[in-house]
């Protein structure tokens, strides 16, 4: 059995590698129609013209499902693993709700392109940039208290490497940013797909950019985190019946009780 066969390890997997590919091909896409410049522009640029703006939009749809499908199940092992920390319990669900929002705003950042709908796509982005840093934040604080008797120290520190790459990002990215368009360098900017390095806000400009690509793989990377933690997984669906039929008949309503009762007894 390969390592991704095992427990739900291809679940991080998964996620990881079809979102950098999400974001790998809308970029070589925007380069070969010149739609953008190949020294690092936004990732939302390369998403922002057709075609490669259905191709960016559909692939970062799935990844937001795979980001949900993931965040849940380390709900479930984190709960599973503790079921009497009530300190980790409540620390869990706020993490899956925060990570349920992340996903979320990913869709908006899909679906609302920046030179089209700039201010709702820029809430997209808080949400899944912003809010996403808070779950990684979560994750790396359950991660401190479930060491050393859950797993050891050294996944801790990385979570935590990570978390702080994160922040740096961010913080770079909103910096070169608030500068770039506080119309010091003109106005409209945010049209704006190609750059002249002789450009005044070209250094701001090119600062944000990579500040957004670091922040993103950085996201992607604590993904990676969850790997061998998933390797020791796995869900499984029960199908619960109510009633012998499909027909609301007296006979099926015994039925649905007699089962109710039994299944409230187990």
């Amino acid at each position: 059995m390969w390592w991704f066969q095992q427990g739900l390890s291809f679940l991080p997997v998964a996620l990881v590698v079809w979102s950098a590919a999400s974001f790998v091909f809308s970029y070589i896409t925007a380069i070969a129609l010149r739609h953008v410049d190949p020294l690092v522009p936004y990732i939302s640029d390369t998403g922002t013209i057709p075609p490669e703006r259905c191709l960016f939009g559909i692939m970062l749809n799935i990844s937001a499902f795979l980001g949900m499908a993931t965040m849940y199940v380390r709900y479930k092992q984190v709960y599973a693993l503790n079921p009497e920390k009530s300190k980790i319990i409540k620390l869990n669900k706020i993490g899956l709700t925060l990570g349920l929002m992340s996903c979320f705003g990913l869709c908006i950042i899909a679906n609302f392109q920046k030179c089209i709908l700039y201010y709702i796509h820029v809430v997209g982005a808080c949400l899944t940039f912003g809010v996403g840093a808070i779950y990684m934040l979560v994750q790396t604080v359950l991660s401190y208290l479930m060491q050393p008797e859950v797993h050891s120290k050294d996944i801790f520190w990385i979570r935590l490497t990570m978390l702080l790459w994160c922040c740096s990002s961010i913080v770079s990215m909103f910096v070169s940013s608030v500068v770039l368009y506080s119309g010091l360098y003109g106005m409209n900017l945010v049209q704006k797909l190609h750059w002249d390095p002789q450009e005044k806000g070209y250094t701001a400009h090119i600062i944000s950019t990579v500040s957004e690509w670091s922040l993103a793989f950085s996201f992607l990377s604590f993904f990676l985190t969850y790997i061998r933690d998933f390797q020791k997984i796995s869900l499984r669906v029960v199908a619960s019946l109510h009633g012998q039929t499909l027909y609301n008949s007296p006979q099926s309503f015994a039925t649905d009780e007699q089962t109710l009762l039994v299944a409230g007894s187990i």
